[in-house]
């Protein structure tokens, strides 16, 4: 692709040769002849007096380095470098259909299942009874739909995925293989044997419009009612959703959070890797929590940053955490003075005459 239409796609300002041609996208420290790089982090600004790549997309302040010139290494300014470049990944490599047209014939499909226009269903795959597939829905081989289960249109489904029966998924739903959604929440009632006894999990899971969830992340059904994710969250891999929790719309998680029972997440909250929640907690809208934080207690005051564990404004935890990493020297000082001490006790009870 020449560099000229590149330009017209990103409707960037060209600083260079357009006639330029472009074989692939890389990152800026590996590119080289051929290739579009580009920077959006400026920790990584020292790389344009030195990259080989044959243009970087930049931001519309961005010149190159004195001893470089727009011959060697074109430039095209956008408003949005990073955003910039996913369009441009996207056009070197579309993605290929992650599911073939048709239904294969070792699909096994409910008679009284429901499939719209253009649906697509690979080997293996199970659609219970009930069914509603919403058009041209992708159902990925070995992926399992439980009886009742609905989809909405344009949703992917990888392989492996399982959709117990009755939850609900809207509208360009994307699950990643071994994702599940609506397994059992974990609730068991105490006997006074010690023992415990399962209490049935009768809720459903409801995924609104534009919500993907990733590899192996699970989203318990509710125990009663609905285990709800607004629409246009994103969840990472390897997430646990418990029981009757509610996301709010546009919030993000990393991998390996873990939210339990009944809390409430507001909108466009991010979390952290390794984040844990406590049950029935609210978060307010715009919170954003650093990896491994222990969330103990409900977060009231919209766009809070917290950290730590217990999970703190970032601003006392950043103390504290600046604290401890002075506690060996305060250590070695408090038992410095403590000798001090000692040795002047000592001094004091040699030179003081003796009591009658």
């Amino acid at each position: 692709m020449k560099l000229q239409e590149i330009a017209r796609l990103l409707q960037a300002e060209l600083v260079g040769n357009g006639d330029r041609e472009i074989h692939r996208v890389a990152k800026i420290e590996e590119a080289g002849e051929g290739d579009l790089t580009f920077l959006a982090n400026m920790k990584y600004a020292r790389y344009l007096a030195t990259t080989r790549a044959s243009a970087v997309i930049v931001s519309a302040s961005v010149s190159l380095p004195d001893g470089r010139n727009a011959g060697e290494c074109s430039l095209l300014r956008v408003a949005d470098p990073y955003a910039s470049f996913v369009k441009c990944v996207a056009a070197f490599h579309p993605p290929a259909p992650p599911v073939a047209p048709g239904i294969h014939p070792s699909a096994v499909i409910d008679p009284s299942a429901v499939l719209g226009n253009g649906v697509r269903i690979a080997a293996h795959a199970v659609v219970g009874s009930r069914c509603r597939i919403g058009d041209r829905t992708m159902i990925g081989p070995c992926t399992v739909l439980g009886d009742g289960a609905v989809t909405g249109d344009d949703c992917l489904l990888h392989a492996h995925v399982t959709v117990r029966e009755e939850c609900r998924l809207g509208n360009r739903v994307i699950l990643q293989p071994g994702a599940v959604i609506g397994g059992d929440g974990f609730g068991f009632a105490p006997l006074p044997d010690g023992s415990f006894e399962k209490i049935p999990q009768i809720g459903i899971v409801v995924l609104e419009d534009d919500v993907e969830i990733g590899a192996n992340t699970t989203v318990d059904r509710a125990t009663l009612g609905e285990t709800r994710i607004r629409k246009g969250v994103k969840l990472d891999n390897l997430i646990q959703v418990a029981h009757n929790v509610v996301i709010g719309e546009n919030t993000v998680s990393a991998a390996q959070a873990g939210i339990s029972g009944s809390t409430k997440i507001g909108a466009g909250v991010m979390i952290g890797g390794q984040v844990g929640f406590t049950g029935h907690l609210e978060i307010a809208d715009g919170t954003k929590v650093g990896a491994q934080s222990g969330v103990h207690r409900s977060v009231t005051l919209p766009n809070t940053t917290i950290f730590g564990s217990p999970a703190l404004p970032h601003r006392d935890a950043f103390r504290i955490q600046g604290a401890l990493s002075q506690l060996p020297d305060l250590l070695r000082t408090v038992r410095e003075l403590r000798r001090e001490i000692d040795d002047l006790k000592q001094a004091l009870s040699t030179r003081l005459p003796a009591k009658p």
